[in-house]
Formats: C-alpha cells, structure tokens, sequence
C-alpha cells in the first residue's frame, strides 16, 4: 500500500514539473518516476505519454481504494459470491458479484447502500477475469447495430466493440434455499450509467427467460450520468416468484428491438429473500401541482411502486417517509390527469425537499362505448373460464378481442389485468387461481401481437370482493377480471 502512494505521489511530481524548461531538471525527475515504477512493478521503458501517466495514477488509485471490507449485511465485499443467513435485511440475502464500483473502489468510509452517488469514473476499464459474468462489464444492448445505426450512441458504446460488450446474464446460485420458505423477495443492484429517457432505449429485464415488468419500468426511467453507479430497490411480483424454486436465477437486461447503443454496467445483484425492511432509509418531501396552471392538487397521490404512497394535504404537500435508500422514481396522479414520474435520489438519513410532480389532465378514449382515462377501472364482465380452471371460454376470448383491438389502436396504453375468485376453495387455492386466470388474458393478447411490457398482472384471490359471497348470483359477481389503464 505505501509503495503504491509512493508511486502515485512520484506522477504527480512529474506531472506538475513537465511544464518546466528545466530539461535536467525534468530528466532527474523522470529518473525518479522509473525508480518509483521499478520499486512497484510497474513498467515505464520507452516513451511514456501523459496519458499513460493519467492511466497509471488512475490505476494505483483504485488499488489504493480496493480495502477489504466485511459487514453484517453484506459479508466479505470482495467475494465473489456471498449468502447469509437471518441478517438485518432478510431472512437470506444471495449475492452475485463483489461490491467494488465496477473495479474502481470507494472512497474511505463511502458505503454504496447509502443512497450517495459514487466519484465519476473514466471508460472502458479493464474488467477483472475472476468477476461474475454480466458484472463489472460494460454491455450494449443486442438490438444496436453499428452498421446501420442512424441515432447517436454514447462513450461505452463509442469504446467498446462485439462481442466483449454483448448483454450477458447475471446468475445467482439458489441451492441454499431447497428448503426455505419464501413469502417475499426484493432486490437491489448497483447500476451504472442506464440513460433510457436521453437514448429512448426500451431496456427488457428477464428472469429465467421471464419478463420483469417492474424492473423494466424504474430501469427505463433512469437518468444516470458520469458516469456514476447508484443503487435501485424492486420487489419481485408474486407471479416470479415460483421461480426461485430450482437451483439457479439468471438475470439479463437488454434491448434487443431498439437500434440503439445505450451502454450500461452492473457491479452487483443482491436478492433478499423474505426482507424485513430497507437498512438505509431516508425521506422525500415533494409536491403536486397542475403543470398547466400551477395550482396545487389535493388529494393527490404519490407512490413509490412496492414500497409507500401517500397523498397530498390541501395546499398539494405530501411526504413520503422510510424510502430505501438510492434511486427511486416517485410516481404522481390524481383523478382526471395523466400520472407523472420523477427520478429522486434517497440519502440515508436525509431528507430530500423540493421535490415538483406535474400533472397534465388525462387524456379521454373509448373503450367498449365507454369513455376512459388514466386511472379508470373496469369490470371486463364477459371474460369467463371453464370451472376452477384458468382456460379461457370462447365468449372469453370475444372479449379479450375487444382490448386487443383496443390496445392495437392506442400502442401506448398500458393496462393491469387483475383477477378475483369468490370465497370458494383455500386462500391459497383462490389466490393461485385468480393469478392463472389474468395469465391466460395476458398470454392471449400477447399472441395476439401486444407487447408483454405492457400488460401487468396481479391475483387477488377472494380479497376484493364487490358482493357478499353469501348466494352464487353474488359468488358469481365476484368472479371477475378487472382492467386497469395504468399509462395512455
């Protein structure tokens, strides 16, 4: 560690005397950069141009903030792979790849599960051989095709070439967890330098080859530049759940339909397998105004997907209060107008003030002979399934014709299909059930050429009831998928 200060603080001598028309001068210092070098290892025969010097002083720097690190939570930083057992956070918590800032170390005392933005650093680097695949790697997304590219692309992609910078899966080891009981999972990762609303790029997160929606949606409203790494909080909805059943989950996040070359990297994948609560947390305090006529909106409100909402008192103030720590994307809305999302970064034991949320009202579209904006509901009443079953009926499939041609004529509508049972059968049972049945709606449509990103599925079981289920006409009732118009 001394020698590599030594070595660094000998650059600096150099750097900061190059500029002199001493040449002996210059040459006896140049002598003592190389004795500086021999001493550390490094190797400066030939010409050394002052961009080497740069690259060099940048490398013992990160040396210098690679320190070896063990914390309850997070285990041995280094380490490749890590699994804990009945930490702060979870139950469990797996983690794929060490925790070092893509290879470029953090400043003393600097913890990245504080919510604080990391130092910008320099691009490409030298990616460690020993690294998880799919961390600490620059990728560009599959869909970008240097030959026929018209947009403009960003420095990863400018310094990086196919197929080192392909998209490639992040895998997490499950076997631990043969025999846990989950109920809940969320997941954290430390992203950098995602940009989708300056590019456009359409990010897809899969798990196993399953779309996660919820990611795709706060991936695709991130704002990072630097570029820096930050961290970013999601659970995983009940239906991805089965997946962590087999031994092994792989996460890829790519845009394999945009000619694009938006880059990006990941540091680490953390999962954390019945959380009990972010560690990190701070608050946000914000507003929510008519962008129009910049009147206040009461009664509105804010929400941060999975984790708190609240709305606004009569003056449109509102404060969210225990937000995970890192990037969060605070959605806004009210009746009547479109919702509105802001991108906010969450300092552990800070408040963020200031915060403005926009709204513009709602645009109106027909549905069915009916009216819609975003926000409303429906009761799709014709979607029906053969007994304690998830198949769709032919008259259910006429109905979901109907939103298909719905959707085909609006593209940027995105929906919730939610599915409910009567009180018939166990919880479990019914919860399942309600869950298979919006799957089969979303599986219909999505053959029928809508995208899966956006339709969004939830089984509520009996928990919802709009009718007593004390006779089968009310049973009946309550057996029923409903739409929700989430975005126009």
């Amino acid at each position: 560690m001394k020698s590599g200060i030594n070595f660094i603080f000998s650059c600096i001598c150099i750097a900061l005397i190059s500029c002199s028309s001493n040449n002996e001068q210059r040459s006896k210092e140049e002598e003592s950069i190389s004795a500086a070098a021999t001493e550390t290892g490094h190797n400066l025969s030939g010409e050394t141009t002052g961009n080497e010097l740069d690259s060099m002083i940048t490398q013992m720097d990160n040396e210098e903030k690679k320190v070896k690190r063990i914390t309850e939570e997070d285990g041995d930083w280094s380490a490749q792979e890590v699994t804990l057992q009945n930490t702060r956070e979870a139950d469990w918590i797996i983690r794929s790849g060490d925790i070092d800032n893509l290879g470029f170390g953090w400043d003393e005392g600097f913890t990245p599960f504080s919510g604080r933005s990391t130092f910008p650093h320099g691009f490409p680097w030298e990616r460690n051989k020993q690294d998880i695949s799919g961390t600490d790697q620059i990728m560009i997304p599959s869909g970008y095709d240097p030959a026929t590219c018209k947009s403009g692309i960003d420095g990863y992609t400018a310094t990086t070439i196919r197929p080192d910078n392909n998209p490639k899966g992040i895998t997490i080891d499950l076997s631990p967890l043969r025999t846990v009981t989950i109920h809940a999972v969320s997941l954290q990762l430390f992203v950098d330098d995602f940009q989708s609303p300056v590019h456009s790029t359409k990010f897809q997160a899969k798990l196993n080859g399953a779309r996660f929606i919820e990611i795709e949606k706060l991936l695709n409203a991130l704002q990072q530049t630097g570029p820096i790494g930050k961290l970013i909080n999601v659970k995983l909805p009940a239906e991805l759940l089965p997946l962590l059943k087999i031994d092994s989950l792989t996460l890829l996040i790519d845009d394999p339909v945009n000619n694009i070359g938006d880059g990006f990297a990941i540091d680490f994948v953390k999962l954390l397998i019945n959380p009990k609560g972010p560690v990190y947390t701070g608050n946000i305090d914000g507003m929510i105004i008519d962008k129009a006529t910049r009147k206040q909106i009461a009664d509105a409100r804010a929400e941060i997907r999975d984790y708190t909402a609240t709305a606004t008192d009569k003056e449109g103030k509102f404060s969210l209060q225990n937000v995970p720590a890192g990037i969060n994307i605070v959605t806004g809305s009210a009746p009547g107008y479109a919702s509105a999302q802001v991108q906010v970064d969450v300092i552990a034991n800070e408040t963020s003030n200031g915060l403005v949320i926009e709204l513009s009202p709602s645009e109106k579209i027909m549905f069915d002979n009916k009216p819609m904006q975003e926000g409303d509901e429906l009761v799709m009443k014709n979607i029906q399934f053969e007994l304690a079953s998830a198949n769709l009926t032919d008259t259910g499939k006429l109905e979901l014709d109907k939103l298909n041609l719905f959707m085909q004529k609006n593209p940027k509508v995105e929906i919730v299909l939610s599915g409910h049972t009567s009180k018939d059968g166990t919880d479990a049972f019914n919860k399942e059930l309600s869950l298979n049945r919006v799957r089969s709606c979303r599986s219909y449509l999505i053959s029928k050429g809508i995208d899966e990103g956006r339709i969004q599925v939830t089984g509520y079981g009996a928990d919802k009831p709009i009718a007593p289920n004390d006779t089968e006409k009310n049973r009946l009732k309550n057996r029923r998928v409903e739409m929700k118009i989430t975005k126009l």
